[in-house]
């Protein structure tokens, strides 16, 4: 193993592939006719590759504060396992079991040759149907050149993974046909450079890409046909390696593309599938599946092109019935479960969806501000004019939505959007987990915290009790419309005692009631304008 393969090369490998297939994303999208021409693969890979980056950062931040340095096992263990749990599509999930194997040896001290090799087995162990002439088949190139190399193992293994990917279209005859390398090879070679370039302080010799074809309309769409799966499923899963076994048999009989990698008690499931419900139902039975993905194949054949909008709204939402009301008023929407973020190159994919020349970027969440700020700046790349709003809560995006005018000039548009979030006040309840020091003092696990533009202003024991203190709190301020947003745990009844509350005590203020549903853990969301 190359002495400068340490923590901090790994970091930097993380950073660097995130930067390249960010700059590459769009044109392995465009390449990507195998298992099914759903132009996404260099997305997903994007999106593995940054839920990767971000567990090593997490690495990286806890022993900031004992100011010592994480040492390589626990960066590239992290490294391994953000990639498991961030892993889309059939490609991305082959590159988390294979960053998964070099952890396994590179964190046991051993060299590189032997990390790839076990990366090669692991991963082909995954998938339940290998295929040659794919992501498995550049893989296993790199692992033969590095351990045939007499010096430079890494640059060897990048050389014979670009001799490897240049052969794709000779080993399957959907590329060869599409004049296309292989989409997911084409990305673990960009992987593979970048890790190069950590190690050694120079990017290899860019690869060649005339293969790809600039318009992606003009692919052959041959596999992604009538007769192929209509749903790409995902799920992580909690089981067993028994119970991981008998999952393979039952879903390998039920479609295709079936990769399941993982281990530790800890899987992500992808398959292709006429049955949705079937895929999710057998993973019901093997553990407890959660992030369930569900994307439908438009597999009929490729649509004209759509007619570019001139301006959309992209919001990150959490619940379906935020997302419903949202996507009624027009806007294109992000989901956001409890605990689960989105990733920049989530909100990207959102833009991208809304193919609009202007795109309003709400994130309805301080904590995404940064995350909103690097995808608007991706987007921008790609020629779309972006405005980030820094709506803290949903309740200013719905604010900000309701004096949104497509037919004003996007300047005066986004200044009207801004001032009306802006002039929203925002609170929430929420209940304590532990015991905790508050700026209204101590609470105790379970009791009611009701927050104020992100500070707990209220504590109480009932959350109705402590829903009427807060909405008084908002409101003694002033105030003419008061926006409320009931979640899944908001106790029955609810809504009616606010909004009779609000009707009797203050005359001249107006109450609207929205269901935001979702499993979180935000009873409620008050906006007051």
């Amino acid at each position: 193993m190359p002495q400068s393969l340490d923590a901090s090369a790994v970091r930097d490998w993380c950073s660097l592939a995130l930067e390249s297939l960010g700059r590459e994303r769009e044109e392995i999208d465009a390449i990507n006719v195998y298992p099914v021409a759903d132009g996404d693969t260099g997305t997903n890979l994007y999106l593995t590759v940054e839920s990767a980056a971000q567990a090593v950062e997490a690495v990286f931040a806890a022993h900031e504060t004992g100011h010592t340095s994480p040492a390589l096992a626990d960066v590239i263990r992290a490294m391994a396992h953000g990639a498991l749990i961030g892993a889309r599509g059939n490609s991305g999930t082959i590159l988390a079991q294979l960053l998964r194997g070099m952890a396994e040896r590179l964190g046991d001290g051993d060299h590189l040759a032997g990390a790839l090799r076990r990366a090669s087995e692991l991963a082909r162990e995954a998938v339940a149907r290998p295929v040659e002439g794919t992501i498995l088949s550049v893989a296993g190139a790199a692992a033969d050149a590095a351990e045939n190399a007499p010096t430079d193992a890494l640059r060897a293994a990048y050389a014979g993974a670009r001799a490897a990917l240049d052969a794709t279209p000779g080993q399957l005859a959907v590329l060869e046909r599409a004049g296309v390398v292989d989409a997911g090879g084409q990305g673990l070679l960009t992987v593979l450079g970048a890790l190069v370039q950590a190690v050694s302080g120079e990017a290899p010799p860019a690869a060649a890409h005339a293969h790809a074809r600039p318009a992606r309309q003009n692919r052959t769409a041959e596999p992604c046909s009538d007769s192929g799966p209509a749903f790409e499923v995902i799920y992580l899963l909690e089981a067993d390696d028994e119970a991981v076994a008998r999952l393979r048999t039952r879903l390998d009989a039920l479609g295709d593309s079936l990769v399941v990698v993982g281990g530790d008690g800890l899987w992500n499931v992808h398959v292709h599938v006429d049955d949705a419900g079937a895929a999710v139902e057998a993973g019901v039975e093997a553990g407890r599946p959660y992030r369930i993905r569900i994307t439908h194949f438009d597999t009929a054949a490729d649509p004209a092109p759509r007619e570019q909008a001139q301006r959309a709204v992209v919001a990150v939402v959490q619940g379906e019935g935020l997302a419903d009301l949202y996507g009624r008023a027009g806007a294109t929407t992000v989901l956001a479960r409890p605990g689960e973020p989105p990733a920049s190159g989530e909100l990207v994919e959102a833009v991208r969806r809304a193919h609009a020349r202007e795109v309003v970027l709400l994130p309805n969440d301080t904590s995404l501000r940064h995350t909103a700020a690097a995808a608007a700046e991706q987007a921008r790349t790609a020629g779309v004019r972006v405005a980030l709003i820094p709506t803290r809560s949903a309740v200013q995006g719905i604010a900000a939505l309701a004096v949104h005018a497509p037919d004003r000039r996007f300047d005066e548009d986004v200044v009207a959007m801004t001032a009306a979030a802006g002039a929203t006040r925002y609170a929430e309840l929420a209940v304590a987990e532990h015991r905790s020091w508050t700026s209204a003092g101590v609470c105790q696990a379970g009791d009611v915290l009701g927050l104020i533009d992100g500070d707990v202003a209220v504590i109480g024991e009932d959350l109705t009790e402590t829903a009427l203190t807060l909405l008084d709190r908002m409101l003694s301020s002033g105030g003419e419309l008061v926006t409320l947003v009931l979640g899944g745990t908001a106790p029955e009844g609810l809504s009616d005692r606010l909004e009779s509350h609000v009707r009797e005590g203050y005359l001249a203020v107006d109450t609207i009631t929205y269901e935001g549903g979702g499993d979180g853990t935000t009873p409620l969301l008050i906006g007051v304008e």
